[in-house]
């Protein structure tokens, strides 16, 4: 693996494990684990990575990357399925073939991306804001079916 791969992996790893809020605070921690580099590189490597900032645990702004919001910081490598949810989940809604899903503030793309990419039937689609996830079900699908299917993407899903 070139110095380029190595450098975005651990950049990967680091964005996984500590909450970093500035440039500055990336680069210090690169360079205490050995890779020296300017801001403008680091700056390209996260946007191609996509990395986007996000609020963090005690409200500042962290960079993370895409489909991290709905994750809690680890400390160790894991599977996607492995990864423990923290979802912002309040509470959930229905009328007829229409969910309702009310989360904390900035979690409503995440839960409706794993939504969409969770391989559950009963879900047509998501539309989703700052707080509301919108869910067109399919004819006829009952509400304990949707709760029962999405339990394993939102655990705290009643």
């Amino acid at each position: 693996m070139d110095t380029r791969n190595r450098r975005i992996e651990l950049l990967k790893m680091l964005l996984a494990q500590q909450e970093l809020g500035s440039q500055e605070e990336i680069l210090r921690a690169l360079a205490k684990r050995g890779f020296k580099m300017t801001q403008a590189s680091m700056s390209r490597d996260l946007k191609q990575m996509k990395a986007v900032k996000i609020t963090g645990k005690d409200g500042r702004k962290v960079y993370a990357l895409p489909n991290e919001t709905a994750y809690k910081r680890i400390s160790q490598s894991y599977s996607v399925q492995g990864v423990p949810l923290t979802s912002g989940f309040q509470s959930i809604h229905f009328s007829e073939n229409i969910a309702v899903i009310k989360t904390k503030p900035g979690y409503a793309g995440s839960i409706a991306y794993n939504i969409d990419n969770g391989g559950i039937v009963e879900v047509l689609g998501t539309i989703a804001g700052n707080d509301t996830v919108f869910i067109l079900l399919k004819a006829g699908t009952m509400p304990s079916e949707v709760i029962k299917a999405m339990n394993r993407i939102i655990p705290d899903i009643r």
